[in-house]
């Protein structure tokens, strides 16, 4: 079996999200994905919607989805890949080159991102209406 795994906060989840989740899903058999604790976001300063654990289950309710585990810290992915024995790493191209490191545990790749849709772009389009 062929393990997949991503990492991410997935908040206010949108099609962009499913997109990247069911490329990540056509690469193996098995799609793990690390969603950040409310905790983790805090320490990188960013400020999620929805908590953990509903992020957890809207992710869970998803088909190209097998396994959601927290990501704790930005240590903790070369550990979860050799803990669930992942093939490949996958995200998104905004991180291009940010984890190449982990080529040597195993392969890396950076899916493009869907055009014209974001999380930060959904809370800016919401801020500005009136």
């Amino acid at each position: 079996m062929k393990k997949v795994i991503t990492y991410g906060t997935f908040d206010l989840l949108h099609y962009g999200h499913i997109l990247l989740l069911q490329r990540a899903k056509e690469l193996g058999d098995y799609l793990i994905v690390a969603l950040s604790t409310d905790q983790f976001n805090g320490l990188k300063g960013k400020d999620a919607y929805f908590t953990y654990e509903e992020r957890k289950m809207m992710l869970e309710s998803i088909k190209y989805v097998d396994l959601v585990i927290p990501e704790e810290n930005w240590e903790q992915k070369q550990k979860d890949i050799i803990q669930w024995e992942v093939d490949t790493f996958v995200m998104g191209d905004d991180w291009e080159g940010k984890f190449d490191e982990l080529s040597d545990c195993c392969t890396v790749i950076y899916l493009a991102r869907t055009p014209d849709i974001s999380t930060t772009s959904i809370k800016s389009s919401l801020q500005a209406t009136p």
